[in-house]
């Protein structure tokens, strides 16, 4: 039951923009599927689902890639990052909700040796430069990623 309860979430996510939780649960109700909002919470946790803002402003429920190798900084920054601003040695980076993870995450990944690491809460990022001249340098391809 829960395996094919998933499996439906994961078709409709994919099938229709869904951007919250009374939305999916109509959209299951329409497929048969009755769930209390605690169940969908615990799947919607369990499926790793994360919700992205689209650049009209409509956030949706969509898959977080596989954390073994996500998407490029140069593709998730577009998408999901609001806006950039520094002082010092420190960037701040404010993404779409829930999306902060996996921005640091790409960061982190994405090998600029100016920067010794991120922390990630929900919605913003914390990415800590070597130096300020550093984090000039992350601040430029931010913005230029950007755009």
């Amino acid at each position: 039951m829960k395996t094919q309860r998933q499996a439906t979430i994961l078709r409709l996510i994919a099938e229709q923009r869904i951007g919250s939780q009374d939305q999916l649960r109509e959209a299951l109700a329409g497929e048969g599927v009755v769930v209390t909002q605690a169940t969908l919470s615990r799947d919607l946790r369990d499926l790793g689902l994360i919700k992205v803002t689209d650049p009209s402003g409509e956030a949706s429920y969509a898959q977080q890639p596989e954390r073994s190798s996500p998407p490029g900084i140069d593709r998730l920054l577009p998408s999901l990052a609001r806006s950039a601003e520094g002082v010092g040695a420190l960037l701040v980076l404010r993404t779409s909700p829930g999306a902060a993870a996996l921005v640091a995450t790409a960061l982190d990944q994405a090998g600029w040796h100016e920067l010794l690491g991120t922390i990630a809460g929900d919605d913003t990022v914390l990415a800590i430069a070597r130096s300020p001249r550093d984090r000039e340098l992350v601040m430029q391809r931010v913005r230029t990623l950007l755009g």
